[in-house]
């Protein structure tokens, strides 16, 4: 029997209708939908952006994926969904697995794809690229992200925040995501770097509760939850043409 066929399928920012028409068109005929959530009450987000896409004989399966540091079970659950996922491509079946944004850009993906490799070497994947996040906040702010042969930095925040300091003395332009409970922090180091007038925030792009600030001391007041599920652009310096 020939094993089925994983897609990882990016289903964009949050607006159903910015995921690409080769993922639609893959998301309608697969049977087998494999989507990730933080929480086992927690609905997930991005079976809400592609559920219109949904074919009729579509059978949903869910995989929890905790909001956790620790490897040991982060390892355990990418290999638990990792052998769901092989139990259907084993009986010939395709299965397609949606991840926010694009498959390869921070994804779960990334993870579940290497441990389906290590266990089997040569099965078929194709990778169906998304629209990014911070694409879509750049689009909402008309801001652009790179300008003549400016730098593009792309930094993932994190409770040691010396490589977003680092980042901020570069000429060009810096992305921040993944800031989450960091935002009053990341705050305080784009004020301390003279670039927060030349900083856009945008939260939740595409959904029905989306944000786009450009004063981002309003921000201070904020819940530090705002920072969840956003991107904050900067321009760093540099010539503008």
């Amino acid at each position: 029997m020939k094993r089925g066929t994983l897609y990882g399928i990016g289903v964009g920012p949050g607006d159903p209708e910015l995921i690409t028409v080769k993922g639609a068109n893959l998301i309608a005929r697969c049977r087998h939908i494999f989507v990730p959530k933080a929480r086992t009450a927690a609905e997930s987000l991005a079976l809400s952006i592609a559920n219109r896409y949904l074919g009729k004989s579509s059978e949903v399966h869910e995989l929890v994926f905790p909001m956790t540091s620790e490897r040991e079970e982060l390892s355990k659950r990418w290999g638990e969904s990792a052998r769901k996922i092989i139990s259907v491509l084993e009986k010939g079946e395709d299965a397609c697995f949606l991840t926010l944004g694009d498959p390869l850009l921070y994804s779960t993906y990334i993870y579940l794809l290497r441990e389906i490799r290590a266990k089997i070497p040569d099965v078929d994947v194709v990778t169906v690229p998304g629209v990014t996040a911070f694409s879509a906040a750049a689009a909402l702010a008309e801001f652009p992200v790179g300008e003549a042969k400016e730098a593009v930095v792309v930094i993932p925040t994190a409770d040691d925040l010396d490589e977003v300091r680092k980042a901020l003395k570069e000429k060009g332009t810096v992305i921040l995501m993944k800031i989450g409970k960091r935002l009053p922090d990341i705050l305080d180091i784009l004020e301390d770097a003279g670039v927060i007038d030349e900083s856009v925030f945008v939260s939740r792009a595409g959904m029905r509760d989306q944000r786009v600030e450009t004063d981002l001391r309003a921000l201070r007041n904020e819940n530090p939850e705002a920072g969840y599920l956003s991107i904050i652009l900067v321009h760093t310096g540099g010539e503008k043409i």
